[in-house]
C-alpha cells in the first residue's frame, strides 16, 4: 500500500469539470473568477455551476424565477425554528438541522432520476437564503419576512434579514460574495458532500453532511474571527501592536493566507474594495483601515497576503449581519457548489473507499479476559 498523506493534502481524489484553483488562479467552469465577479449576479453563477455553460437571458430569467418560487419554507420548518432554545443554540446546527428537516417535506427526497435532483438542488439553494434569515429574525423576536418574487437572490437575502429594501451598494457587496464563494474545487465540506452521496444517499443528506463539515472553525468561521480580532484591537493605532504580540506567543493570525493559493487568494481583492466602500458609507471607516495595517504588516513578516475571509468580515459588519451568521451566509453561498458537485458525482458514480495506513501495535499476543 502506498504511503500514506496527512490530512490528503496534494491528494488528487476525483476528477471535475466545475472550479479550478490552477497557478493561484481560481475558475468556474473555464471563468476566471475576476471576470464573475465583476460581471455576473449569483443566480447566473449558479446556473453556470449547475449547467456548465452561462445562461442566456430567457435561460436566467426563467431560472431566478424557479428560485423565487422556491423560496417560502414549509410551516413545520419555521415552527421548528421557533422551537430551538435560542439563547444557545448555533446558527450553523439550526441550520444544518432545518436542511436535512426540509427531505420530510418533500415527496422526492429520495428518488434519484437526474431531472428530479436537479429540481430538488433548486428548491435547496431557494430556501438556504430563507432558512438563515428567518432564524435571524425569529431569535430577535420578530416573524420571518417572505421573500418578494421581483428580487434577486442578494436582494432577498437583505430583505428577508432587516425587513427593508436594501441600498444598491449593500446587494452589490452580498452578491459579490455569494459569487465568490460559491465553489472552491475540494473543499473539506464539498468532499464531505460527495463522500456522502457516493453511497447514493439522497442530496438532502449530502447537503446536511457538508454544513456539517463547514461548521468546523477549521473550515467555516474565520471571518467571525477575523472580526472579533478586529474588535479586540479596537483602534487603528493598536493593530500593529497586536499583531507583533500575536507573533510574538506563535499564535495565529485569521484570514491571512491560504492552503492552497501560494501567491494570494484571487477573491480577496473584490471583497477588500467593498470593505473600503462600505465601512466609509457607515462611517466605520476604522476597520478596513485597521484591516489594510494588519494585511500589509502580515504580508511584510511572513509573507502572508489575505485571504477571501478577512475582508469579508468588515463587509459583513457593516451590512449589520451579526457575526455569528458569516459562516451561515458563506453555506447559502457553497451550497451551489456542493450541489453541483453532488449532481456530477451521481452522474458517474463510484464509492469513495480510501485506505488508512495503519499504525497502531502489530501482533499482541491475545490474553484471556481471566488473565488480563
Amino acid at each position: 500500500m502506498t504511503e500514506s498523506t496527512k490530512g490528503l493534502e496534494g491528494i488528487v481524489a476525483t476528477q471535475s469539470s466545475i472550479s479550478s484553483i490552477i497557478d493561484d488562479q481560481l475558475t468556474y467552469v473555464g471563468y476566471k473568477i475576476d471576470d464573475l465577479a465583476e460581471n455576473s449576479s449569483f443566480e447566473e453563477v449558479v446556473y453556470l455551476l449547475w449547467n456548465q455553460k452561462l445562461p442566456n437571458k430567457s435561460e436566467l430569467d426563467a431560472f431566478k424565477q424557479e428560485l423565487s418560487d422556491n423560496m417560502e419554507l414549509p410551516g413545520g420548518v419555521i415552527e421548528h425554528l421557533r422551537s430551538y432554545d435560542l439563547s444557545t443554540v448555533h446558527p450553523m446546527a439550526a441550520l444544518r438541522t432545518a436542511v436535512s428537516l426540509l427531505a420530510l417535506y418533500d415527496d422526492q427526497a429520495d428518488e434519484m432520476d437526474t431531472e428530479v435532483n436537479k429540481q430538488k438542488a433548486l428548491r435547496i439553494q431557494a430556501k438556504m437564503a430563507t432558512i438563515v434569515t428567518a432564524f435571524a429574525r425569529i431569535r430577535q423576536g420578530k416573524d420571518p419576512v417572505a421573500p418578494k418574487k421581483e428580487y434577486s437572490y442578494a436582494e432577498n437575502f437583505l430583505y428577508m434579514l432587516n425587513g427593508e429594501a436594501p441600498k444598491d451598494i449593500e446587494v452589490e457587496a452580498i452578491n459579490k460574495a455569494l459569487v465568490l464563494h460559491a465553489d472552491h474545487e475540494l473543499n473539506a465540506s464539498t468532499f464531505t458532500a460527495r463522500v456522502c452521496v457516493a453511497t447514493l444517499s439522497d442530496i438532502y443528506s449530502g447537503i446536511t453532511a457538508a454544513i456539517g463539515a463547514l461548521k468546523g472553525p477549521l473550515h467555516g468561521g474565520a471571518n467571525e474571527r477575523v472580526m472579533a480580532m478586529l474588535e479586540e484591537i479596537g483602534e487603528e493605532d493598536n493593530a500593529v501592536p497586536y499583531i507583533k504580540e500575536k507573533f510574538a506567543n506563535k499564535e495565529k493570525v485569521m484570514g491571512m493566507g491560504h492552503r492552497v493559493y501560494k501567491n494570494g487568494d484571487p477573491r480577496a481583492k473584490f471583497l477588500r474594495e467593498m470593505s473600503r466602500q462600505l465601512t466609509e458609507l457607515t462611517g466605520q471607516s476604522k476597520w478596513y483601515n485597521m484591516s489594510v495595517k494588519i494585511e500589509d504588516y502580515v504580508k511584510e513578516e511572513k509573507g502572508l497576503p489575505a485571504n477571501v475571509d478577512f475582508y469579508s468580515a468588515s463587509v459583513y459588519h457593516s451590512l449589520g449581519i451579526d457575526h455569528d451568521l458569516f459562516t451561515p451566509l458563506f453555506a447559502v453561498s457553497r451550497a451551489s457548489g456542493w450541489l453541483a458537485h453532488i449532481l456530477e458525482q451521481y452522474a458517474d458514480n463510484r464509492l469513495i473507499r480510501p485506505r488508512a495506513e495503519y499504525v497502531g501495535p502489530k501482533s499482541p499476543e491475545y490474553v484471556s479476559i481471566e488473565n488480563r
